[in-house]
This record gives C-alpha cells, structure tokens and sequence, in this order.
C-alpha cells in the first residue's frame, strides 16, 4: 500500500531540485497558516492520524478529505479549475446584480401599480434571500453540490423571465421572492464546489471572483440607464399604464435571458462534477478517485491518487457499511448545524480578548447588515423623490445609478491597499470608512441640486465599497481555524437577519421622510466607533 508520501513525489515536474523546492515552500506556508496537506506528513504524522480516526470513527471522514485535498494539490490549478472560475463567477455576479435590479425597478413598479409600500419588494427580496440561502446551505451537503450549482441559477432565470409578465403588485414580489431564492442559494453552493476543487495553493482566486461582483453591477446600471430612461413614466405623471411603463419589464427580460444563458454556459459549456468530497462522504470512494482522475485528464497531468490512500485509514467496506447512518439527511443536517452548538460557539467566546472580538465584531455586522439596505437598496427611489424636488427627468435618476456604479468599481481593490497599510491596519480602515459612509449620507440631506445629490451619492457607492472589502477581508482572519466556520456562519446570518428589517424601517416611515437617512448614517457612525473598540489587528500576521 502506498504511503501518502507518493502524492509528495509526484509535483508533475521531472526536476528533482524544483520539486523540492516546491514541497518546501508548500510547507512552509501550510506551517505559517497553521494547516499541513497530507502529502507533506511523515510516517509519525500518519500513524497519529490513524489513530485519531480509529478512536473516533466520524473523523474518517476528515482524514479522507486531508487526503483528496492533497490530490487536489498535486493535481495543481489547471484548465478544468480555470472553466470553473468564470462559471463560478457568475454566481458573484448574480449575488449583486438581483438586488441592484430589485432597486431599480422599484420606482416605475410601484408607479405602475400605485404601491403603497413599494418596500414590499425589498422585503420580498431579502426574504427570498435569506430562506435560499438557509435552503441551499444545507441542501448542498445533502443533496450534493452538482445539483444545486446548476439549480440555483436557473431558479433566478425563470422567475426573472416570468416577472416581466406581471399583472399586479403581489404577483411582481413572488417573483421577486422566488428569483432571490436563487440568487441567496448561489454562494453557499458556487463557493463550496469551487473551493473543493482548487488546490490549496490557489484559493485566494476566492476572494478575486469579487471582480465578477463589481462587473455585474457596472453593466445592470448601463443597461438600465437607456430602457427606464425612455420607456418609464414620469415622476409627475397622473396615470401610468402597462404600455407607457415597458422598461421595468424589458429590463427584466434582458437581465433574465443573461442569467438563463448563463445556465446554458454552466450545463453544456463544461461538465460539472460531483464533488469529490460529498461522494466519498456518502460511501462512494471510487466515484471519488474516479472525479479526481478525471479532473488530472482534463488538465492533461497525472494524479497518484489511489483507493489505496483512502483505505489506509480504515476499510471502505465499513465506511460503507456506515455510510447511511453517517451521510444520511438527518446527520448531514446535524453536521452542518453543529457549527452553531455551544462547543462552537464557546470557542469564540472562551478568552476575555476573543470574547470582547466577537461581540464587537457581531455588531458591526449587524449594524452595517441594516444600515447599507437602508439607503442602498432605496437609492433610486430617494433619488426620484428628490428629483421632483430639483426638477429631474427619470433618464437623470437612472444616469446617476450608472455614474454611482462607475465611481465605486475600484472601491474594493483601494478597500485591500488600505488595509495593508501599517499606519491604518484592519481595524483603523474599518473606522474611517465607516466614518466617510456616515459623512456622505448625512451630507446628502444638504444636497440643494441633483448633482450635488449625486457627488454625495458616489462617495456614498465608493465608501462603502472599501469598507465591505475591508469586513470580509478583517472578518475571518480573527477567528482561529477550528471555529472560523462558525463564526463567519454567525456574523454573516446576524447581518442578513437585520438585512429584512431594513425595508420593515423604511415602510415605517413617511417615503419622502429623510428620517431612513439619518438612522443609516448614524449607524454606519457606530460602526466607526465599534471598529475602534476591537481588540485584535490582523495585519502583517498570519491567521490562526
């Protein structure tokens, strides 16, 4: 039987010295992030894992995985990988580009049938939002990932496509509601079977599929701009019909034949696998190796992965044997819910200092997860309702959404260099961007003409593009490795939890009050104060 060292040996290089080199650096690296691959453990290390795994039979199922994840790196980042990158990124850009639609349509659908809560389908959105990704989260470990990765997106498709035939107010929010299903589904499943399939070395490609995110809103808005522009009716009109209101509908029609053909892409333009990990998880080993090899022979290498390296750990026949009570629904479900039991959660708690992070960090997400909907998601309504005031043209609110969308694209990519600056760090980035986002909604309120309405609005768009780049970078990098999932899981269902209470706020509130504006401007306020109180600084050290 082979030992794990022959994964080690075979780098797909024919130089002794580079692969060497290579194998050096890869430890190096797994030793600074506190993870090793199995490739790169000696025989003690083996021995040990072996006998973790026979005092414990549920971790059979992590050291297999230590073991594809070794097959994965020697496999290395090639042209099946770099297929699953841009089909991946469609789901980023789906994850912005709905709720940008949502807004913009909002205006000429509440027009059209004289809504009198047009955040009605904000709510529906978030709701659809927040119950796809519960769905999907947990449905991609028990029904597999291959399934919902194809599902997710042709979901948003068809009820985008069946949206632009609504009759009334309540049929346009369950679309809504439907397509956001879709959309809250695509990065639980995008990112997991993404993430099983790239090697260890480059998955900080991750964290690059945001550029799919900023692309998407960049066109929606460009889109959007000439078809509400010129077939909307005006602000001021008395009556609006079905036939002098076509552009919410033909903007509907568009951006779902781009998602449906964005379906298209992903089920015939590559063939998506199973992953490896969910079939071996399910008893089925040899479909396993069987995805792994396919995978080397797309990217023309070979893989040393044999049965023989996931049956050292304990025969196949008694995985198997175990298999249903182990991969079965209910255990599956349990599984992923354990990332919230007390012993998880208690590992964030457990010193004064993590404690005290935590905490903080919980609440910036749950202010900025109410405090960006409340203004962002109503932009073009406030910039409507203010236009009357000013004396606008509809084309004007839709040019500004596009010049808003242009200015913030580099938000993200300045958003990383600020925190990599030593005088500012994580922590102070997060303060002055929170603080800058505050200054400019408050500065709104001033604006006496559309354009200086939109000056405030771009530093608006472009604030808080560098202070969500700068949460998602700071927020998993002070959780330790053994509780990380837990506590991305907490932060992040705490902000989209507050995220549905944003359209609840501004229902109950006057629509032309300006009362939504200063309740997000000071909350963005707090956050800035928050962010000073957090006792940990990531920067220029590795996460634990």
């Amino acid at each position: 039987m082979e030992d794990l060292r022959s994964l080690e040996n075979h780098s797909g290089n024919s130089d002794p010295v580079s692969t060497h080199d290579r194998t050096s650096n890869e430890k190096t690296r797994a030793r600074a992030l506190g993870t090793s691959y199995p490739s790169l453990l000696d025989d003690l290390a083996l021995d040990s894992l072996r006998g973790e795994v026979e005092e414990d039979s549920e971790r059979i199922y992590e050291a297999k995985a230590r073991i594809l994840n070794a097959a994965m790196q020697e496999i290395g980042m090639g042209r099946y990988q770099w297929k699953l990158f841009v089909v991946v990124g469609f789901g980023w850009a789906a994850d912005n580009l709905w709720p940008i639609v949502t807004s913009l349509i909002l205006v000429p659908v509440s027009q059209e049938f004289s809504a009198k809560q047009p955040a009605f389908l904000t709510l529906s959105q978030n709701l659809g939002l927040l119950f796809g990704a519960l769905i999907w989260g947990f449905g991609c470990d028990i029904f597999g990932r291959k399934l919902g990765f194809n599902i997710t997106i042709f979901t948003t498709a068809i009820f985008a496509l069946l949206s632009a035939s609504s009759t009334n107010f309540i049929s346009i929010c369950l679309c809504v509601f439907f397509w956001s299903t879709g959309v809250g589904g695509n990065l639980p499943v995008d990112s997991a079977i993404f993430l099983e399939f790239l090697p260890g070395s480059h998955q900080y490609l991750l964290t690059v599929l945001s550029i799919f995110w900023s692309i998407a809103q960049l066109l929606v808005t460009l889109l959007a701009w000439p078809l509400l522009s010129n077939f909307s009716c005006q602000p001021k009109a008395q009556s609006c019909t079905r036939g002098e209101n076509a552009g919410w509908r033909w903007l509907l029609i568009s951006v779902g034949s781009a998602a449906f053909l964005m379906f298209l892409a992903r089920f015939f333009t590559i063939e998506i696998h199973e992953s490896p990990k969910y079939l071996m998880g399910k008893g089925r080993p040899e479909e396993a190796v069987a995805v792994v090899q396919e995978v080397a022979r797309r990217n023309g290498v070979k893989c040393s992965l044999t049965i023989a390296h996931l049956e050292q750990f304990g025969s196949i026949e008694n995985v198997v044997e175990k298999s249903n009570e182990l991969t079965s629904p209910k255990t599956l479900l349990m599984r992923t819910l354990r990332r919230f039991d007390f012993q998880h959660l208690s590992g964030l708690f457990n010193t004064p200092v993590l404690a005290l992070s935590t905490g903080l960090i919980t609440t910036i997400w749950a202010l900025i997860g109410l405090a960006f909907p409340l203004y962002n998601a109503f932009i073009p309504l406030i910039e409507t309702q203010r236009g009357i005031k000013f004396g606008d043209e509809t084309s004007t609110t839709y040019r500004n959404s596009l010049i808003i969308a242009a200015v913030g694209l580099p938000g993200s990519a300045i958003g990383a260099l600020m925190t990599q600056t030593p005088q500012l760090g994580r922590k102070g980035s997060l303060a002055i961007t929170s603080a800058l986002t505050g200054i400019s909604l408050f500065g709104s309120l001033t604006a006496k003409s559309s354009s200086i309405l939109l000056v405030w609005n771009c530093l608006f768009g472009l604030n808080t593009n560098f202070l969500l780049s700068i949460l998602y970078s700071y927020t998993p990098e002070i959780f330790v490795t053994k509780n990380r999932g837990t506590g991305n899981a907490l932060t992040a269902s705490v902000g989209r939890i507050c995220g549905t209470l944003a359209p609840v706020v501004f229902m109950c509130t006057n629509i032309k009050s300006s009362l939504p504006v200063y309740i997000s401007g000071s909350l963005f306020f707090a956050v800035a104060f928050t962010s000073l109180l957090l006792p940990l600084e990531s920067h220029g050290s590795a996460s634990l």
